[in-house]
C-alpha cells in the first residue's frame, strides 16, 4: 500500500516537473524513478463506492455491535451484493467504522486482610499437589502436607496416579 502511495506522489511530482520545466515525460519518469504507466495512471472512481458506504453506515448505525465481518456477510448473503470483501473493507476503514476493542474490566475485590499466623503446631496445614515427568514419559505425582507453624513435612504421597481415595487415606493417617 505504501509503495502505491509513494508512486502516486512521485507521479504527481513528475507531472509538475513536466509542466514546470518543459521536460519530456520519459525523462521526468526516469528522474523520479517511476514507470510511464504509473505517470499516466488515472484512478477510476466507481459510483458503487457511495452505495457501499451508505450501506455500511446504515448497518453500523442500526447494529452497533456488528463488525466488518457481519456487515459484509449481511450484504453478501441477505442483500445479494457480489462486492469484493477487500473493496468493502477498504471503504469500511476509510469511514473509520472499525470497532474499538474494549479492555476487559477487572473485578475489584476487597483486600482480604493479613493471614492469621498460627501460634501452635497443628493449627493450620497446607496441602499441595505437584507433578513431574519421568524419562519414559510417565507422570510422577506427589501430594504434600506441611504444618504452617513449624514448616514440618507431615506427609508425602508419591505415585504415578493419586486417586481421591488415596488422598483421603493419606490425610486420615496424618490426622491419627
Amino acid at each position: 500500500m505504501r509503495e502505491s502511495c509513494k508512486a502516486v506522489s512521485t507521479s504527481r511530482d513528475g507531472q509538475k516537473g513536466v509542466a514546470k520545466h518543459g521536460i519530456s515525460i520519459r525523462l521526468a519518469c526516469e528522474a523520479y524513478g517511476i514507470s510511464e504507466t504509473c505517470y499516466r495512471y488515472q484512478a477510476k472512481l466507481n459510483g458503487e463506492n457511495a452505495v457501499i458506504a451508505d450501506w455500511l453506515l446504515k448497518l453500523t448505525q442500526t447494529h452497533k455491535r456488528w463488525g466488518f465481518g457481519l456487515c459484509f456477510m449481511y450484504l453478501r448473503n441477505v442483500k445479494g451484493y457480489l462486492w469484493n470483501h477487500k473493496r468493502v473493507y477498504r471503504l469500511y476503514r476509510e469511514l473509520e467504522l472499525n470497532l474499538r476493542i474494549q479492555p476487559r474490566r477487572r473485578i475489584k475485590r476487597d483486600y482480604p486482610g493479613e493471614l492469621d499466623v498460627p501460634i501452635a503446631p497443628n493449627q493450620v496445614w497446607s496441602m499441595d499437589f505437584m507433578s513431574d515427568q519421568l524419562v519414559s514419559g510417565k507422570s510422577l505425582r506427589t501430594f504434600n502436607v506441611i504444618d504452617d507453624y513449624n514448616r514440618e513435612g507431615l506427609g508425602i504421597e508419591v505415585d504415578l496416579s493419586l486417586p481421591s481415595a488415596r488422598v483421603i487415606r493419606a490425610l486420615d493417617q496424618i490426622i491419627e
